[in-house]
């Protein structure tokens, strides 16, 4: 099984965490051919060797189109999140970062984080004098945007989650409905490549499993609209509940909200590195130099497997009577968004011979958290039992296979040294079958052919 450990040395930021990957090996031009695909603007994206107190790392500096922004985010970003862009940023969240958001736009001008809204929803002052007015993106807009392109699926997948749990935290800190939280478009656009940009990586490196060492988040206080406020900033603390944190800190914010929600919605499980076999490692930089190295370490490497791999997963249940089809199907959905492994409902009977539906949930013990909240918020149920169980798992790999239908992704099931079975994976397969205008059967026979 592929796997990456992200070693969060000194927290992390969207930004790092793709520098990390690009260093590990994902390929640069699979990333940005994905990302110029979207609808949104002209960007360069470039990946810089640094050093960082004697480590040498990647270090991403992303320009925009000067029609649609006027500036060059020549993203230093100091993750101390050092933005210090040539224009004043207001984010509703002032990120003094020492570990700036968006790790830290170099770019000379006074940065207040408004983390209202945020991600990183800029109001550049510039905007005035060079007459361009920055609309706002709302969260619903952008998820709008990756569900409806032509990213692979797991990507998709990945992006999506990542926004909803920020956007929910967001939501939840500003008393407002997540799918309304806004981002202006100079910050949605660093958020999308980001964010998009991590999990097309993990893609590019055909990774299965993300482990996250515990995350130091810092220490001190951010001006933000209304004063100042304690690191981590709310919404980092909101996405954070339920990750373990490292009691390694320096002076200002290690972990931005794009950073937490990367690790949140990824992480199968956190912890220190597993046994196994590095294969390769990568690194990704702020801008600002600390005492410590201003790094995240990416290991790629061959998670040690034996015969009999158990695991534990968390599983969660709530009967009801009263919830219609539509809303138990659209709870379905956000549940398989907040991470859980599988959904599935039973016909059961409730008091006074009710017939009902048992809704059981199995998930990570990272991830229950947030299947447990949208549980209760998504269906009529007043309560959930937890259980943890044990369950025995094979090991997992996907391998690419050339058919005349082109190259579809099959999922292989391995127990020590032998393939258990294999399997297509049906999107791959059902877009073969669409673009060829034949039988979905004949891509399967043609996919198991090829596997003989």
């Amino acid at each position: 099984m592929r796997t990456i450990y992200l070693d969060c040395i000194s927290g992390i930021a969207g930004d790092m965490a793709l520098s990390a990957l690009v260093d590990l090996g994902a390929d640069q031009e699979y990333i940005v051919g994905h990302l110029t695909e979207l609808p949104i603007d002209s960007f360069t994206m470039e990946f810089i060797e640094v050093d960082r107190r004697g480590i040498t790392a990647k270090w991403l500096k992303l320009s925009f189109d000067e029609h649609h922004h006027d500036i060059d985010h020549d993203h230093r970003h100091h993750h101390d999140h050092d933005h210090s862009h040539h224009h004043e940023h207001h984010h509703d969240h002032d990120h003094s970062h020492h570990n700036e958001h968006h790790s830290d736009h170099d770019h000379d001008h006074s940065h207040h984080h408004d983390h209202d809204h945020d991600l990183h929803r800029a109001s550049h002052t510039h905007d005035e004098t060079s007459g361009h007015s920055h609309e706002h993106r709302k969260a619903s807009d952008i998820m709008r945007m990756i569900d409806s392109s032509n990213l692979p699926e797991r990507v998709k997948e990945r992006s999506l989650s990542i926004f909803h749990l920020i956007a929910e935290a967001e939501g939840k800190i500003h008393g407002m409905d997540p799918a309304e939280v806004h981002f202006h478009e100079v910050g949605a656009m660093d958020s999308i490549l980001d964010v998009i940009g991590v999990c097309l990586a993990l893609e590019s490196l055909d990774v299965s499993k993300i482990i996250v060492s515990p995350v130091p988040t810092g220490t001190g206080r951010l001006r933000m609209a209304h004063g100042l406020y304690p690191i981590p900033a709310p919404a980092t603390a909101e996405i954070l509940r339920g990750v373990p944190l490292s009691s390694f800190t320096a002076q200002g914010e290690l972990t931005t909200p794009t950073g937490a929600g990367i690790v949140k919605a990824l992480a199968s499980e956190f912890g220190t590195l597993p046994a196994g076999t590095i294969d390769r490692i990568g690194y990704g930089a702020g801008s600002k130099n600390f005492d410590h190295p201003n790094v995240i370490r990416a290991i790629l490497f061959q998670q040690e497997q034996t015969k009999n791999f158990d695991e534990t997963i968390v599983v969660l249940e709530a009967q009801v009577d009263d919830s219609t089809g539509e809303i138990l199907g659209f709870a379905m959905e956000k549940l398989f968004e907040a991470g859980a492994l599988d959904v599935y409902y039973t016909p059961v009977y409730m008091k006074k011979n009710r017939p009902g539906i048992l809704i059981s949930v199995l998930c990570h013990p990272a991830k229950s958290d947030r299947c447990e909240e949208t549980l209760l918020a998504e269906t009529s149920t007043f309560g959930v039992r937890r259980s943890d169980w044990k369950r025995r798992v094979l090991e997992r790999q996907w391998i690419q296979v050339d058919t005349d239908y082109g190259s579809v992704r099959v999922k292989q099931a391995i127990e020590g040294d032998r393939i258990i079975r294999q399997s297509p994976e049906f999107e791959d397969a059902a877009q073969a079958a669409r673009s060829f205008g034949v039988p979905l059967e004949s891509v399967y026979r043609e996919i198991y052919k090829h596997l003989r």
